[in-house]
C-alpha cells in the first residue's frame, strides 16, 4: 500500500483547472507528473521535464509492455501517456502526485490505480462557461464554439461514467481551491 495519493484532475478548457491544480501544488506540496508523448519537441522543451518524447513504434511498445496508467491518441495524430514507473515509484516516496486528464484517461486510471482521488472541475453553468472562453481571449469564435461544444460532451461523460470521487463546481475560484485541497487533505489524512 502506497503511503502517496494520486491526485487526478479533469474538466473542461476554461473551468478553471489549471488554476485549482497549481494551488494543490504550492499548498500541499503536489507535483505533475510528467506525460510521455509521441509528438515532436517543441523550442525550449526538455526530455523528462516538459514531457518524455519517444518515437511511435517505441510507444506502441510500451503499451504493449503495460508501461502507462493511461493513454491516448489525441485528434489521430500523437499518442499521449502517463507512465507508470515514475507515477509508482513517487507514491511510495509519499509524493503527492497530479494528473490533469480527460474522462477517457481517467477511466483508464480509475482500473489502473482504484484508490486515486478523482475530481471533475464543472462551471457553475453553460453561459459562465462560454463567458470564461471568450474571456481568454487565445481564440477565434468559431474554435471556441468547437471548445464549447466538446467542453458539454465531456461534462456529460464526466457524470455518467462513475469514475469521478466528486464533481465540484467553480463558481468562485477560492471556494473551490479550498474544497479540492480539504478533500486532498482529508484523504491523506493531513486536514488539521
Amino acid at each position: 500500500m502506497s503511503s502517496g495519493l494520486l491526485f487526478v484532475i479533469s474538466g473542461p478548457s476554461g473551468v478553471g483547472k489549471t488554476s485549482i491544480a497549481r494551488a494543490v501544488e504550492e499548498r500541499l506540496g503536489g507535483r505533475f507528473s510528467v506525460s510521455a508523448t509521441t509528438r515532436p519537441k517543441a523550442a525550449g522543451e526538455e526530455d523528462g521535464r516538459d514531457y518524455w518524447f519517444y518515437d511511435d513504434e517505441t510507444f506502441r511498445r510500451m503499451i504493449d509492455d503495460g508501461a502507462f496508467l493511461e493513454h491516448a491518441q489525441v485528434f489521430g495524430q500523437h499518442r499521449y501517456g502517463t507512465p507508470a514507473a515514475p507515477v509508482r515509484d513517487a507514491l511510495e516516496r509519499g509524493d503527492l502526485i497530479l494528473l490533469d486528464i480527460d474522462v477517457q484517461g481517467a477511466a483508464q486510471i480509475r482500473e489502473a490505480a482504484p484508490d486515486a482521488l478523482m475530481l471533475f472541475i464543472l462551471p457553475p453553468d453553460d453561459d459562465e462557461l462560454l463567458r470564461r472562453l471568450r474571456n481568454r481571449g487565445r481564440e477565434g469564435e468559431a474554435v471556441i464554439q468547437r471548445r464549447f461544444a466538446e467542453a458539454r460532451a465531456e461534462i456529460d461523460a464526466a457524470r455518467t461514467t462513475g469514475v469521478y470521487d466528486a464533481l465540484i463546481v467553480n463558481a468562485d475560484l477560492a471556494t473551490a481551491i479550498e474544497d479540492v485541497c480539504g478533500r486532498i487533505q482529508d484523504r491523506l489524512g493531513t486536514r488539521g
